[in-house]
């Protein structure tokens, strides 16, 4: 399933690892999830978690960035039509319409107003892990 991941979850799930975002953030790194980036993104990511005050270790940051960009999927944006109440928020907007992603994961949702989202799925870390586990069916069930 190809999904979009806005900063703040992987944050969140690198902080919490055993709550939703947490859940999240294995399951790219098992490869359950591809995430859909571009260079802005990847940029953002590097920024936030090298910030002193997550104390994240640079080397298991690198070593997420680099699975995500070594199995993830790099997506030409095309420029939204109308803004967002964040401009930081954009990349990813356009990189999910732009790479027909199914939802964008965010811990912050009222930064993408479902109108300006152009039908895109906004939802929470937990409201990601309801939708999957209905889109999937459990490993041991036949098709």
């Amino acid at each position: 399933m190809k999904i979009t991941l806005d900063t703040n979850v992987v944050v969140s799930g690198l902080l919490t690892p055993f709550g939703p975002a947490g859940e999240i953030v294995r399951m790219v790194s098992s490869g359950l999830l591809i995430v859909l980036y571009d260079a802005r993104i990847l940029s953002e990511y590097r920024e936030v978690l090298h910030r002193p005050k997550f104390q994240f270790d640079v080397d298991e940051v690198e070593t997420f960035i680099g699975f995500i960009i070594q199995n993830g999927q790099l997506t030409p944006a095309v420029p939204l039509h109308d803004p967002l109440p964040d401009p930081d928020d954009e990349p990813f907007l356009e990189i999910a319409l732009a790479g027909n992603a199914a939802c964008i994961i965010t811990g912050n949702r009222a930064h993408f107003p479902q109108p300006l989202c152009r039908g895109v799925k906004i939802l929470s870390p937990s409201e990601f892990i309801a939708f999957y586990r209905l889109q999937s069916p459990p490993p041991d069930t036949p098709p």
